[in-house]
C-alpha cells in the first residue's frame, strides 16, 4: 500500500501555484546567496560583487527562466526585487539565513532575521523552503536541535496553511565527502534522512532531495570519475529505496552539476522506476551565465539566457514529461478540519 500525504486546502493552493498545469513542479532555484557572490567574485579581476549586482542578476535570470519554469525559488536578501519579474509564475521564498555556509559548526541551521512565514507570504510567497544539512551519524545533540528547528517551522507553516518544501543535504561525519567511503555511505545517509523527515510531525509537504548516490561513482555515467562505489544495478536500487522512503511528493535538486549530468541523473531515476514529482533546478540551468554577466554585462546575460539558458531548462522540461504529478502522492483533508489563517498571496 502506497502511503500518501494529507493536505489542507491552503497547502494545495500553494502547490498548485508552483506546479505546471499537469501537476509537475518544474521550478527554477535561484536562492543562492554567498555561493552566488563567490561565483561572481571568481570572475572578477578584483574586488567583490555588490549587493546590487547580485540582485540585478537574479532579476534578469528570473524574468528569462520563468517563461519556461512553473515557479521560481528566491531569497529575501537579494531576490525580492526579482519577484516582480516572474511572468505571473508561482514564487517560493527561502526562510533559512544561509543555505550554503559550510563554515557553520555541525551545519546548525538558522533563519533569516526579521522574517516569519507570515511575512514571507505577505511578500508574495506561495510556498516556503528551508534547507537542512543532515546526517544520522552526527552527534545526538546536533540532530535533536535540527529536528526541533524543522518542527517549529513546520508548525508555523501549518498554522498559516502554507506549503513547506524541506531540502535535505547529506554530509560526511569524520570522512571527506570526496572519498570513496563517503560515496558508499551516502545512500544510507540520504535514505535515513528521508525516513526521518517524511514523518508528519515535521510538517514538510514536499521534500527537495539530492540523488541518493554520488553519480561520479557509478560506472557508465558521463560523470564517472573512475572509482566505483556501486554498480548501476545497485545505484538503481538505492534510487528506488530512497523514493519508497518518502510519504510526501519529492523533487530533485541539481547540486551544481552541469545541465547534461543533471538530466542524465533524472533519466536514470526514471529508468530505475522512480516516480518523482519534479525539480527545483538551480545552477545546472543558469550557472553558465555568471561569467557572461560579470565580464560582459546585463545585455549579454539576457542574450545567453534566451539561447543556451532557455535550451538548458527546455531539456529539463522534456525529461519532466515523464514525471509524476504531485497530486498522485496526496489526498485532501476535508474543509474545516484545520484552522486556516488568511489567504495565500500570489502577487
Amino acid at each position: 500500500m502506497v502511503m500518501t500525504s494529507v493536505l489542507t486546502q491552503g497547502k494545495i493552493a500553494g502547490l498548485q501555484a508552483v506546479a505546471n498545469p499537469r501537476g509537475v513542479i518544474a521550478a527554477a532555484a535561484l536562492d543562492q546567496r554567498g555561493l552566488l557572490k563567490k561565483m561572481m567574485a571568481k570572475e572578477m579581476r578584483a574586488g567583490e560583487p555588490t549587493d546590487a549586482m547580485v540582485s540585478e542578476f537574479k532579476e534578469i535570470v528570473t524574468e528569462a527562466l520563468t517563461r519556461h519554469a512553473s515557479a521560481i525559488l528566491l531569497d529575501v536578501e537579494f531576490g525580492l526585487p526579482a519577484l516582480g519579474r516572474r511572468n505571473g509564475k508561482g514564487a517560493m521564498l527561502a526562510y533559512e539565513k544561509s543555505g550554503y555556509d559550510f563554515t557553520a559548526p555541525d551545519f546548525l541551521p538558522s533563519l533569516t532575521e526579521g522574517w516569519s512565514v507570515l511575512r514571507l507570504r505577505e511578500a508574495g510567497a506561495a510556498a516556503v523552503k528551508i534547507l537542512l544539512f543532515y546526517s544520522p551519524f552526527a552527534d545526538g545533540w546536533v540532530n535533536e536541535q535540527k529536528k526541533a528547528w524543522v518542527e517549529r517551522i513546520g508548525a508555523e507553516c501549518r498554522a498559516l496553511d502554507m506549503p513547506l518544501f524541506l531540502e535535505l543535504l547529506a554530509y560526511g561525519v569524520g570522512e571527506e565527502e570526496s572519498s570513496l567511503s563517503y560515496a558508499r555511505r551516502k545512500p544510507e545517509i540520504v535514505i535515513r534522512s528521508i525516513e526521518e523527515f517524511t514523518a508528519d510531525r515535521y510538517g514538510a509537504d514536499v521534500l527537495k532531495l539530492e540523488f541518493p548516490v554520488r553519480m561520479q561513482s557509478v560506472p557508465g555515467m558521463q560523470v564517472y570519475a573512475g572509482q566505483q562505489a556501486y554498480s548501476r544495478a545497485e545505484a538503481a536500487e538505492h534510487f528506488r529505496r530512497a523514493a519508497a522512503a518518502s510519504t510526501k511528493p519529492f523533487v530533485y535538486l541539481s547540486a551544481g552539476v552541469p545541465n547534461s549530468a543533471f538530466i542524465e541523473g533524472l533519466e536514470f531515476a526514471l529508468e530505475s522506476g522512480v516516480e518523482f514529482h519534479g525539480v527545483l533546478c538551480g545552477r545546472a540551468t543558469w550557472q553558465g551565465g555568471v561569467p557572461i554577466f560579470v565580464q560582459q554585462g546585463a545585455a549579454a546575460l539576457r542574450a545567453w539566457l534566451e539561447t543556451e539558458g532557455a535550451e538548458n531548462i527546455s531539456k529539463v522540461n522534456k525529461v519532466l514529461e515523464a514525471a509524476t504529478p504531485w497530486q498522485d502522492k496526496c489526498s485532501v483533508k476535508p474543509s474545516g478540519s484545520s484552522r486556516v489563517l488568511g489567504s495565500i498571496s500570489h502577487r
